[in-house]
């Protein structure tokens, strides 16, 4: 089955072809801003400008816009193509990511988050979730991730905050897509912000 994954939740932009698990072709890119501009033409450059039998992207947490357009984007092509539409949470990339290169190990992910607080997650050996999701600041965060490998945007100052550990600094690279655990791949595209909006309706504290 022919895979096109889409991970534009947080700084980097990355779209990825692969053949089962093979990697066909693939671009990384990052951009900070300027994803809506950057993914369609990214996808374009694919063999076969991308089509696939899946589409699979990235359900943050990240950046509001960034996951907003992403799993827009693969809604709209898997509807154009018939395609099965699947996802997957981001620092859930990020943690199979890390144990590619580090080895089977637990893996706490800290990644920028907003109002200068930071995502933070555990995971075990095998890529499961073993400390939820949770928004924090800098200092909780620290606190909570007892893992001694740290990955994701915010690695190294999580590290140096709780003076113990190894850092690894990497972002969500779709060309990755092959190291994730099946059961981290979601039918649900329902997006993760991963804290609660900063606007509510009146009357609502």
């Amino acid at each position: 089955m022919r895979t096109l994954v889409i991970d534009c939740a947080t700084a980097a932009c990355s779209v990825a072809l692969f053949d089962n698990n093979g990697l066909v072709a693939g671009q990384y890119e990052e951009l900070g801003r300027g994803h809506a501009e950057r993914l369609i033409p990214m996808i374009s450059d694919l063999p076969d400008k991308g089509r696939a039998r899946r589409v699979v992207a990235a359900l943050g947490p990240g950046s509001f816009t960034g996951v907003r357009v992403g799993l827009a984007t693969a809604r709209a092509l898997a509807f154009a193509w018939s395609a099965q539409l699947r996802s997957y949470p981001s620092l859930a990339m990020v943690a199979a990511m890390a144990r590619a290169r580090a080895g089977a190990q637990p893996v706490g992910v800290a990644m920028t988050g907003g109002h200068g607080e930071w995502f933070v997650e555990g995971f075990d050996s095998n890529g499961r979730s073993v400390r939820p999701l949770a928004s924090l600041k800098p200092g909780n965060a620290a606190t909570v991730t007892n893992e001694v490998l740290v990955a994701g945007s915010q690695a190294e100052a999580l590290v140096a905050e709780r003076q113990s550990g190894e850092a690894l600094t990497i972002l969500p690279d779709a060309r990755q897509f092959s190291h994730l655990p099946e059961h981290a791949i979601v039918e649900s595209v329902t997006p993760l912000y991963g804290r609660a909006p900063d606007a509510r309706p009146p009357g609502i504290s």
